[in-house]
Formats: structure tokens, C-alpha cells, sequence
């Protein structure tokens, strides 16, 4: 099942502001109705994303999703558990050299098994669900890069997610940003303490896109 193809994105100078709050240690809150409609991002989408560069932190706009020659359209998760085993493939030196964070206002998981019906189409599509941060902060989300384009790193869901979905991403606390970027990041996987808020979408705040292909 596809999962984490959308999420809403901060602007380039909110990122800024995200970064220079990280450095100097002070909360961010995301104002709820500035800019008054965020744009979500999709895999394609070119999306700021925070790079370590020589001890400090430096926004970088990427575009989500890797190109392979081998499959049809972007490959725009990563599993960290592949990342990180024997056949890690294609992520072996974006896991080890290109780790990064995706500053988002939220994400979004599509439902199991609840369903609503598309006033476009009159078909039954899945139930998006939001997830956030609690108290307007940022949601932080790993990710790996290369080049050209990054990947939201992915992790076996936690009580937040579990009834949603079978996946998500790997949420960073503002204290992980430091062990993602040059620590032992691998105890990261661990998702299970991170709190999440979650709500339902409807079909009319969700913007329609066509199916992703099966992901890593």
C-alpha cells in the first residue's frame, strides 16, 4: 500500500526560521493561518529541505522522489530497515552520507480501510488522515538525499499511526535532529514514545491525485 505521498509544506523562509530557532535553541511555532493555505507536497514536488553543511544547517530545495531506470516514477520512501541491512541497494550512501530533515506542517496516511465517496467521481477513495505535532510545532520527518532529490525515510507505525496505517514516517523530535544528522541514528527506527495528533480529511480539503506506485 502507498504510503506518506503528501505532505503540507513549510515556505522557504519559514524553513529559515525553523533552522535559525534549531541553532539557537528556541521553540518555532507555526502560525496557523499565515501563509492562509500552505501547499501540500507530492512526490515531484521541489520542497526546501535542511542539509547539514560544515557544523551548521542549510535549507537546500530538492525535489521528493529519486529517479531509477528500473522502475516507473519516483521512488520517494525509504525503508529504514532496508537502508540499513545487507541489501541496502541504491540507499547504502544516501543512508550513510545524505541523511537530511523535511520541516513539514503535517503529513498524511491514507486509511486501511475506511473509505468516502469522491464528489468528482462518485467512486469510494480512501480516507486521508493528518497527522502533526502537538502545540503547532513543526513535524519534523527523516530523510535521505543524493544530488538532485530526497526521500522521506520510513518505520514501522506507532499507537498514533497503527490504526491508520501500516507504515509511517520517522518522526524527529526536536532532540533527534542532532543524532539523525551525525549520531547513531539507527535506535531512531524507535517511534513508539513519539505523540502525534490525527484527524480525518474530507474528501473536499483533500486534493485528489492518482495512485503511487508500491513503494520500498
Amino acid at each position: 500500500m502507498a504510503m506518506c505521498g503528501r505532505f503540507v509544506m513549510l515556505t522557504y523562509d519559514e524553513v529559515v526560521d525553523v533552522i535559525r530557532s534549531i541553532q539557537m535553541d528556541t521553540p518555532y511555532i507555526i502560525e496557523p493561518d499565515w501563509p492562509a493555505r500552505r501547499p501540500s507536497a507530492y512526490p515531484g514536488s521541489i520542497v526546501p529541505i535542511i542539509t547539514p553543511d560544515e557544523g551548521l544547517l542549510v535549507p537546500q530545495d530538492l525535489k521528493w522522489g529519486f529517479e531509477v531506470e528500473w522502475r516507473k516514477g519516483l521512488v520517494f520512501n525509504t525503508r529504514i530497515d532496508l537502508a540499513l541491512g545487507p541489501k541496502a541497494g541504491m540507499w547504502k550512501k544516501p543512508i550513510a552520507e545524505g541523511r537530511c530533515i523535511v520541516a513539514t506542517a503535517g503529513f498524511f496516511e491514507p486509511h486501511a480501510s475506511e473509505t468516502i465517496r469522491s464528489s468528482r467521481t462518485g467512486k469510494e477513495i480512501k480516507r486521508q488522515y493528518f497527522f502533526e505535532t502537538p502545540g503547532n510545532h513543526p513535524t519534523f520527518l527523516a530523510a535521505v538525499r543524493n544530488e538532485n532529490a530526497f526521500s522521506v525515510v520510513t518505520t514501522e507505525p506507532n499507537r498514533w499511526v497503527s490504526p491508520i496505517h501500516d507504515r509511517m514516517p520517522i518522526v524527529l523530535e526536536r532532540q533527534d535532529i542532532p543524532l539523525w544528522l551525525e549520531g547513531d541514528f539507527e535506535t531512531l527506527a524507535d517511534r513508539s514514545r513519539t505523540v502525534l495528533e490525527a484527524a480525518p480529511v474530507d474528501e473536499l480539503e483533500a486534493a485528489e491525485r492518482p495512485a503511487q506506485q508500491q513503494l520500498f
